[in-house]
């Protein structure tokens, strides 16, 4: 029942920030080589008792498929330099030796680390220097090692005593991990050793127990990384992540899109993979318009939509597309096609399996739901004449 991961919630969608598996791949000796990148990061230092070890850094995709981006062997002492070229800011693991003595790295190009460790000790107390988020994961590595530990033996108790004593006993040894994770998250929002430190205030044991002003802490992350790393996949799967979760408290809750609650966060990317969230219209009047090129319905009423949204958008009123779409092409060809010239136009590509079908009650598309300057929900399900009445009502006082 006791299960603790390390890493992060949604771990598959954050591991890796290159966006595709291809864009670092391993050397095959055997294939004619391409232009090598140039380095954008070093890691050296010493290993003792490690002497002609390999070490590798690696990388793993969504489909949990492990990609070397580097490696070496450690010298006669233990030292090493490893270099080479990485896609963007994520997080890497960095392996000695041909089994599972493992780090996470949160490395960053132009990152010049220095590492110095023992053999017997790396993966519990590595210290390292020269990155934004070193020291952070120097002091939190050993604290994690020891409830690591500890849990192993708390896992032998199962069967032994009840499922109420070993969540206590669990949340008991876990404490440390979550407050010095808190204490850096709140204090430093955008160090980017967060994403691992993100984990510790995840719902991983359900919401029964958890504590939802860790939903403030984890959009303060998210919004520091939206502004310290703008156009970094890492960036906007921390946002997407503290949106979800957001959704599924709402629903353990039973917070729903309701007229007079605030409306669900959606945090989806644009059409050019930048994260937008909906709570960033605020001040405004907001149409949420579920749809998707695939529905007829949805294309005739665009004509419409778009003659309200030029007549109001002067006098604080926008739109929020959220589009069903399966296929990005078809997504954005329709955009261009029906002329949706409002800039707020996001999906997941997920069709029916997005979170926001079951989070905004949507039996079928088009759906709309109108929100006040404040988020708050004023209207579901407003077509035509409906919606037109509806905007001249709250323009024309």
């Amino acid at each position: 029942m006791i299960k603790y991961i390390f890493g992060i919630f949604m771990l598959s969608t954050l591991l890796i920030s290159c966006g595709d598996d291809a864009a670092i791949s391993e050397v095959d000796e055997d294939e004619p080589q391409e232009e090598q990148l140039p380095d954008n990061f070093s890691i050296s230092g010493i290993i003792d008792h490690a002497a002609r070890q390999n070490l590798y850094l690696e990388a793993m995709t969504a489909n949990d498929v492990v990609i070397k981006v580097a490696a070496t062997q450690l010298d006669e002492y233990g030292k090493f330099t490893l270099k080479g070229n990485i896609p963007g800011f994520g997080i890497y693991q960095l392996r000695l030796g041909e089994g599972d003595q493992l780090i996470a790295l949160t490395l960053m190009p132009d990152d010049k680390i220095q590492l110095k460790s023992a053999k017997e000790s790396f993966v519990s107390s590595p210290v390292l220097t020269g990155g934004k988020w070193t020291k952070v994961m120097t002091d939190y590595t050993p604290i994690f090692a020891k409830f690591h530990e500890q849990q192993a033996e708390l896992q032998k108790l199962k069967g032994k005593i009840s499922d109420a004593e070993l969540t206590k006993r669990f949340v008991a040894i876990k404490k440390p991990v979550d407050e010095y994770s808190k204490k850096i998250m709140i204090s430093d929002p955008s160090n980017p050793y967060n994403i691992v430190l993100s984990s510790s205030i995840t719902p991983q044991m359900g919401f029964d127990e958890w504590d939802p002003t860790n939903l403030v802490i984890l959009n303060g992350v998210a919004d520091a990384f939206l502004v310290a790393y703008p156009g970094e996949k890492m960036s906007e799967a921390m946002g997407r992540q503290a949106a979800q979760i957001q959704m599924m408290y709402d629903k353990h809750v039973g917070n729903i899109a309701q007229v007079g609650k605030t409306a669900p966060e959606i945090a989806m990317p644009k059409p050019d993979g930048s994260l937008l969230r909906l709570s960033s219209l605020k001040g405004k009047y907001v149409l949420l318009d579920f749809w998707a090129s695939w529905c007829g319905p949805c294309r005739r009423e665009n004509p419409n939509v778009i003659r309200l949204y030029n007549q109001y958008k002067d006098k604080g009123f926008t739109v929020f597309s959220v589009s069903l779409d399966e296929n990005k092409d078809q997504w954005t060809s329709a955009i261009t096609a029906d002329a949706l010239v409002w800039p707020n136009h996001v999906s997941d590509l997920s069709r029916w399996n997005s979170p926001v079908v079951e989070a905004y009650g949507i039996e079928g598309i088009p759906h709309t739901v109108l929100l006040d300057k404040t988020g708050k929900i004023m209207a579901v399900g407003l077509r035509g004449a409906e919606l037109e009445q509806k905007l001249n009502e709250i323009f024309s006082n």
